[in-house]
């Protein structure tokens, strides 16, 4: 009933840009957060941006001064623009809502999309 679909990852030189996009589908109740996480091969799942539902944003210091996270309420997207994209970022990136659902009336759950790979290689 709920879902989420990245788009926009693919292979980048190292300087360029991207901006991923997750749209979410099904009914909200309640999001409290948005954000996008990655995990690169053979390293742990780490935090790259969120989103809270009062606006405020948070960054991993790795990507500070070259991601930013934004939305569209009215489509429950979310969005990671990357500029200056480095070796050291290429990972699945995977977007994630912490929010109530018409399923889960009751109780906050994470959802999470299936990943879109950010490839940055010369």
């Amino acid at each position: 009933q709920v879902q989420l679909v990245e788009s926009g990852g693919g292979l980048v030189q190292p300087g360029g840009s991207l901006r991923l996009s997750c749209a979410a589908s099904g009914t909200f109740f309640s999001i409290y957060s948005m954000g996008w996480y990655r995990q690169a091969p053979g390293k742990e799942r780490e935090l790259v941006a969120t989103l809270t539902n009062s606006g405020s944003t948070t960054y991993a210091d790795s990507v500070k001064g070259r991601f930013t996270i934004s939305r569209e309420n009215a489509k429950n997207t979310v969005y990671l623009q990357m500029n200056s994209l480095k070796p050291e970022d290429t990972a699945v990136y995977y977007c994630n809502f912490y929010a109530r659902t018409r399923a889960t009336q009751f109780s906050a759950i994470n959802i999470w999309g299936k990943g879109t790979l950010v490839t940055v290689s010369s």
